[in-house]
């Protein structure tokens, strides 16, 4: 599955719920669900600037695919990262760099989410295209 499949695939998830507030605990449960990420990465090389709460964001590549690791200390910023984890992770930089982040819109976060939130959630996006951009 392409990043772009992938990306329709949540849209297509999300418009199930009729109500915004089912949609939120939806994120904050797929926050709930990410691996445990090790306390000695969390440190200034990987913290994300412009979050309302702590944010970092660790990334490998294996083979031809990045594979990044995220965590948060807010649970619907941890929702949001297991958002962009759901579509980014495991895929080729190609992939990443090929494919728009227009699904952001199309789910309709950034109207729900406080400015602050709304700008953590951008600048996550652009530390994953940013990693894809130099691996490609």
């Amino acid at each position: 599955m392409s990043t772009e499949e992938a990306q329709q695939e949540l849209i297509e998830e999300f418009e199930m719920f009729d109500n915004w507030m089912d949609r939120y605990q939806y994120i904050i449960d797929m926050g709930k669900a990410l691996p445990e990420f090790p306390d000695e990465w969390k440190t200034d090389e990987y913290k994300i600037q412009g979050c309302q709460s702590n944010v970092w964001v660790q990334h490998e590549k294996q083979g031809d695919k990045l594979v990044f690791r995220a965590t948060s200390d807010a649970a619907i910023v941890s929702g949001l990262i297991a958002v962009l984890m759901r579509i980014y992770n495991e895929r080729p930089a190609e992939d990443i760099v090929a494919t728009e982040p227009h699904f952001l819109a199309d789910l309709g976060l950034d109207k729900h989410l406080s400015p602050t939130r709304s700008n953590g959630l951008h600048a996550m996006l652009e530390r994953i295209y940013g990693v894809a951009k130099e691996q490609a």
